[in-house]
């Protein structure tokens, strides 16, 4: 019988799949820590830099809620740059169905629909490097522009006003319609859903806000603040502008704010890219990037795929994903691993 491979299979063996790192005893110990500290039930939501607030971690939590069960108050520690702004009113919907009283802790960024979040708890704790940021929503819609690697950009209503006003003031007055000098470079239907999705950021502010804000006016007057009245989606809003603005934000303890950072730091190492590459075109990327964890329980979103390089389309594609939600637990007093199926 042969045994020899074809001629057209390389035996070229490829490199061991880099991974990355689970910690789960080390930051159960700091969140028993914390847990114990602020004698109340402690839960985390840290998102690494490719990781954003989505619908799947609002399963993901309620998976750790049903564990826990109802709570005079919740704790909840909150590190992300944003993500969907639906996903942050069902996640402060799902809270407040376990627990009367939610705080927020924010050590460092909180920003985009993160701040969302923390609108819905009772009281914000913010640290010496934390920030929330504007909640103004951005749009990659399916006809936006390109950019340099052939992906599609966000478009903000922000931004689009802004140019919108530019145009204004450097051309006549008879000139044509400003709108059509846009839409050789953002498709008309990606204007109109960036003006649709402007006014659901403000209603989203709203309801979310409702659930311990019972002045709509101070209320409103927040979501159009948080919405339109900074420079730039990104810019900082610190503990100082956060109380100024009417936000029921405080200083987070010093003793606290420590361990946070601690924990943050270990979360960091598990949410380091682990890249295996094979070749000039072809590679294996790992990453924790999403983290949701509680005394006992650690769920956590890796992103487990290869990416091909199309050079005539000038973009990565992905192969082969395994990206998944996984789960560590203490059973009995033993560690269990497994993969957590959301659909």
């Amino acid at each position: 019988m042969q045994t020899d491979n074809p001629p057209h299979i390389s035996k070229k063996r490829h490199p061991r799949i880099k991974r990355p790192p689970v910690l789960f005893n080390r930051t159960q110990r700091i969140v028993e820590r914390i847990d114990r500290q602020v004698g109340r039930c402690f839960l985390t939501y840290w998102n690494a830099n490719n990781g954003s607030v989505c619908q799947n971690d609002v399963i993901a939590i309620y998976g750790l809620l049903r564990r826990l069960g109802p709570q005079p108050q919740i704790t909840l520690f909150v590190k992300s740059d944003g993500g969907s702004g639906q996903a942050s009113l069902m996640m402060v919907n799902l809270l407040r169905q376990f627990t009367r009283r939610l705080i927020v802790l924010v050590p460092l960024e909180c920003q985009s629909a993160a701040t969302m979040l923390a609108l819905g708890a009772d009281a914000i704790e913010m640290g010496p490097l934390a920030h929330l940021s504007a909640v103004d929503t951005s749009l990659a819609h399916a006809l936006s522009p390109l950019d340099r690697d052939n992906e599609r950009v966000s478009v903000s209503q922000d931004e689009l006003m802004r140019v919108i006003r530019l145009w204004q003031q450097e051309v006549k007055a008879d000139a044509v319609n400003p709108y059509q000098a846009v839409f050789p470079y953002i498709h008309p239907l990606v204007i109109g859903a960036v003006h649709r999705i402007s006014s659901l950021s403000v209603k989203l502010c709203m309801e979310i806000l409702s659930y311990h804000m019972k002045d709509r006016k101070k209320a409103a007057a927040i979501s159009q603040c948080l919405n339109s009245s900074y420079p730039s989606h990104s810019y900082p809003i610190t503990l100082r502008e956060a109380q100024r603005i009417g936000l029921a934000a405080r200083p987070l303890d010093s003793a606290l704010n420590d361990l946070l950072l601690e924990l943050n730091e270990l979360y960091s190492e598990m949410g380091q890219r682990a890249v295996t590459d094979f070749d000039a075109l072809n590679n294996h990327d790992s990453q924790i990037c999403n983290i949701i964890e509680g005394r006992g329980l650690q769920a956590f979103y890796q992103s487990d795929r290869d990416w091909h390089y199309h050079k005539e389309e000038r973009r990565w594609v992905t192969l082969n994903d395994h990206s998944a939600w996984r789960k560590v637990e203490k059973i009995r007093g033993r560690t269990v691993s497994s993969v957590f199926h959301i659909s």
